[in-house]
């Protein structure tokens, strides 16, 4: 694993997981959605917090209910905390099946390219075109992961300087512009259809 810190929860001891664990910054992307971005990535230390450690291969093989009950226990790990578990366990389970539990090999085995990335990204459940996308530019911009081609298949969020998405974010000032700018890009589509 690459020495990095991320700054994505704005918390500590939720960030250092993030910036130790593959499988922790896979999951607090996975709950990135219709939450506010800082609360999604706090969600691992929570669910960790649950399980005494944050463990892919444990949260793989809990029980569901048990674990849909841990990710909906205030403070929850998202807004639909049952589903979302279900989701963060669909996941493991997957990265368990295909890279047998070792985060990293989604980017690293067999030496792939942004491009073949980016598709195994995609293949993640819960992962869409553009949460996949993000975490290219992630990997890109934040930890060092660059392979060939990354940028192109990583869109606009791969520009230098940028404040689109969570690839960006690295203090309280840019999770800020980050937010502003989805507010303006939520605003300009408002606006658009209305025409």
């Amino acid at each position: 694993m690459v020495s990095r810190k991320v700054c994505l929860a704005q918390e500590p001891e939720s960030d250092k997981l993030l910036s130790e664990d593959d499988f922790a910054l896979l999951t607090g992307m996975l709950l990135d959605q219709q939450f506010p971005l800082e609360h999604a990535f706090r969600g691992p230390k929570k669910i960790a917090d649950r399980m005494n450690g944050f463990d892919i291969h444990r949260i793989a093989e809990a029980d569901p209910e048990e674990f849909e009950e841990l990710g909906a226990t205030p403070p929850a790990i998202h807004r639909y905390g049952r589903s979302m578990a279900r989701r963060t366990q669909e996941l493991a389970r997957y990265v368990v099946e295909h890279y047998d539990g070792i985060t990293s090999e989604i980017w690293t085995r067999d030496d792939p390219d942004g491009k073949e990335v980016l598709r195994r990204l995609k293949e993640l459940p819960g992962y869409g075109d553009q949460k996949a996308r993000i975490f290219l530019a992630l990997l890109g911009k934040q930890l060092g992961v660059r392979p060939a081609g990354w940028e192109k298949a990583a869109g606009a969020y791969s520009e230098p300087n940028s404040r689109r998405s969570a690839a960006d974010i690295v203090d309280n000032e840019s999770l800020l512009e980050v937010r502003a700018f989805k507010k303006q890009m939520k605003a300009a589509a408002k606006e658009a259809k209305a025409k």
